[in-house]
């Protein structure tokens, strides 16, 4: 009999160990796909796949919310997500590009499409000092000719923005309505008032923040009309885009770019709601790994701009990857 007790008292013991261990390993897994880099690889995803919210866990500076929190607001990047802008930033790459090099066409320099997309996961003046050969902490005058080349592209890229060189992708101007009426939860009927629960929409670029403000003016030409007269704040047509985001910002404008989470956490304050509660949409590598360093409750690529689904199913961050405009607005709403 005490052989017995004395192998079921192992047996236990045991078996408590090996709780114990399992408890640590999940604990760290967890932390590290909250507080880590971003480049920890999550469980496989599928494309346009919709991820129960309640697999998402996220945690704010208001501590951690339960798996029951709904999303209550959604924060956009711009070139690539938003806007279909990418030739304008091309053009305007290559006209500045030319002029440092002093060659008098921008057709003649030689930066491909592909090369542009591929430097649109840096901010502009780090782009822009990488395509005219310079390397991070191997050249001193990276960060000074980065900075005065993101200066010139600034002044040209904003002047050059309208409707047809960074108009909305199809179906965006839709989205963003229906989401800040509270259109596609179930939790609000029609129009957003003092007592809607329409989603608040944020806007977050690497690119300057002047940019960002011309692209969703120019999407929306009603509304930020000059005439005084005309109360279009409170217009619910499509033009009535701009006046509906919370917060808009861009990499002059917040402590540190993308990919840090900085941008994130700035427009969370200005929206009013924790990280846990806001989904963050991108195209980029750089936007996965800033949702997971702001602690997002979930983060969506689009695979509509500058970066390929091989390259974005490598982050972590991604929760999921959409093909179109249709399967972003399902992917959004599971959250909602």
């Amino acid at each position: 009999m005490n052989g017995d007790t004395e192998s079921m008292a192992h047996g236990s013991m045991a078996f408590g160990i090996i709780s114990v261990s399992l408890a640590i390993v999940l604990a760290v897994t967890v932390e590290g796909f909250l507080g880590g880099s971003g480049r920890r690889r999550m469980t496989k995803m599928s494309l346009a796949s919709t991820a129960s919210p309640s697999s998402a866990s996220s945690t704010s500076n208001t501590g951690r919310a339960s798996n029951d929190d709904k999303v209550l607001g959604v924060i956009f990047d711009i070139d690539g997500t938003l806007a279909n802008s990418w030739n304008l930033g091309y053009q305007a790459t290559l006209t500045v590009l030319a002029d440092y090099s002093n060659v008098h066409t921008p057709q003649t320099y030689p930066l491909t499409p592909e090369e542009y997309h591929f430097g649109c996961r840096y901010t502009t003046p780090e782009r822009l000092a990488r395509h005219v050969g310079l390397e991070p902490d191997v050249d001193p005058t990276f960060m000074s000719v980065g900075n005065e080349l993101g200066r010139k592209f600034d002044e040209h890229y904003v002047r050059l923005v309208d409707k047809t060189t960074a108009g909305f992708y199809n179906g965006i101007g839709d989205l963003l309505v229906k989401l800040h009426r509270g259109e596609l939860s179930s939790r609000s009927n029609g129009r957003v008032d003092g007592t809607s629960t329409g989603v608040k929409l944020g806007a977050l670029t690497n690119a300057c923040v002047e940019y960002a403000h011309a692209v969703l003016k120019a999407n929306c030409p009603k509304e930020c009309s000059s005439d005084s007269s005309v109360n279009t704040k409170d217009d619910d047509s499509i033009d009535s885009i701009y006046h509906r985001f919370s917060s808009i910002h861009g990499a002059n404008s917040v402590p540190r770019p993308k990919p840090y989470g900085d941008g994130i956490l700035q427009c969370c304050k200005e929206m009013d709601i924790p990280p846990a509660q806001v989904i963050y949409v991108g195209d980029a590598p750089t936007d996965a790994r800033a949702a997971v360093n702001a602690r997002c409750r979930a983060a969506i690529g689009v695979l509509w701009g500058s970066n390929d689904e091989e390259c974005l199913k490598q982050e972590a961050g991604f929760t999921v990857l959409v093909r179109d405009v249709e399967e972003l607005g399902r992917a959004i709403e599971n959250y909602l």
